[in-house]
């Protein structure tokens, strides 16, 4: 009896295991938009930050993360198509591309590059739901970043005046005031707490869906898919933590300092408007949104506010951006495709 059921649970285990090395790989990535404001400003020390990362991350997963998690579990492809094979191969695509995009010390977005996986799976079983994807997930990529940056680029324009007289200020009095210190480092925490709200799920909605199909629980039954999802939770979160601690540095000095350089007012600003951003898109449509995307736009505001657009656009890690942003995707959804092919060919699709 034990023999079975450890038998049953290995399969499970292998798309669990690329779960969490895609959440490790996440928080490599996440950490940028979180913490890079905070570092850019030197107000925290790089080594606390996988800690605080790590715990704002679980406490938005597991407060606000669900109907993320339901848009990626059902809403692009079929639930009853999700199977063991289907989300390692899901799972395994979006790794790969985000993996190659922290090597490269670019902060790449997960919720595009699994977006983009469970589309190419979804297009080889002709399952793709097109409306959630081009009409809701879609046109929210391009519209939120550019409101993010139209947002800070008027606040940093109509505070201009205040933000170098208080930036001076604080520069010199954030060892003396605490609070102030806090505040800064509060604010990367709501983006940290953001982030758990929205790309947790990118790895908990494809492998609640599969526990669901193999556990031949009604999808309909939404008590024991929320306490699925709670489990994947508890699994997937804490790997944030892990891999903020392996890769978050360099995206870190990325984002945080090769781009512009800004102070401790405009860090707040930055991270108000783009944790609130995707807060509301988590919450109140469950749209798989890029914080990455959101994060930079407005740290290119605040560039284009000081030098101008022509400075902003020919710097080389704006155009590293750009290509990275691009293509990781786009492999994402080519690779997942493929494997998908390569399954079927085997015989594999359907375990």
């Amino acid at each position: 009896m034990l023999g079975i059921r450890v038998q049953m649970l290995i399969p499970i285990l292998i798309p669990l295991l690329v779960g969490m090395f895609l959440a490790i790989n996440m928080g490599g990535s996440g950490t940028a938009p979180a913490f890079s404001v905070a570092y850019g400003s030197n107000i925290i020390k790089k080594l606390a930050i996988p800690g605080l990362f790590g715990l704002f991350v679980f406490l938005g997963a597991i407060l606000g993360g669900e109907k993320v998690a339901l848009t990626l579990g059902k809403g692009l492809l079929p639930a009853e198509k999700i199977t063991i094979t289907v989300t390692t191969i899901i799972l395994f695509s979006v790794s790969i591309s985000l993996l190659i995009a922290n090597l490269l010390g670019v902060p790449q977005s997960t919720s595009q590059s699994t977006v983009l996986s469970i589309s190419g799976t979804a297009v080889y079983f002709e399952s793709l739901n097109t409306h959630k994807l081009f009409f809701e997930i879609v046109p929210t990529w391009f519209i939120l970043p550019l409101i993010g940056f139209i947002i800070t680029y008027i606040s940093i324009k109509l505070l201009k005046k205040r933000i170098q007289v208080q930036n001076k200020l604080l520069d010199k009095s954030l060892s003396k005031y605490s609070f102030r210190r806090l505040f800064l480092i509060a604010t990367a925490c709501y983006v940290a707490f953001s982030i758990g709200t929205n790309n947790v799920a990118n790895a908990t909605g494809p492998l609640v869906s599969m526990m669901t199909n193999e556990l031949q629980i009604d999808p309909a039954d939404t008590a024991r898919y929320s306490l699925l999802l709670i489990v994947a939770t508890l699994v997937i979160a804490p790997c944030f933590g892990i891999g903020s601690s392996i890769f978050g540095y360099k995206v870190l000095k990325t984002n945080g300092k090769d781009i512009t350089s800004f102070g401790p007012l405009e860090a707040s600003v930055i991270s108000l408007v783009t944790a609130t951003l995707l807060l509301a898109a988590s919450l109140v449509k469950g749209i798989p949104t890029s914080l990455v995307q959101l994060n930079s736009f407005a740290i290119m505001a605040v560039g284009v506010e000081k030098t101008g657009w022509k400075v902003m656009m020919n710097n080389n890690t704006v155009r590293k951006f750009w290509f990275i942003w691009i293509v990781a995707p786009m492999f994402a959804f080519s690779l997942s495709l493929l494997l998908t092919y390569l399954a079927d060919l085997a015989g594999l699709l359907y375990y």
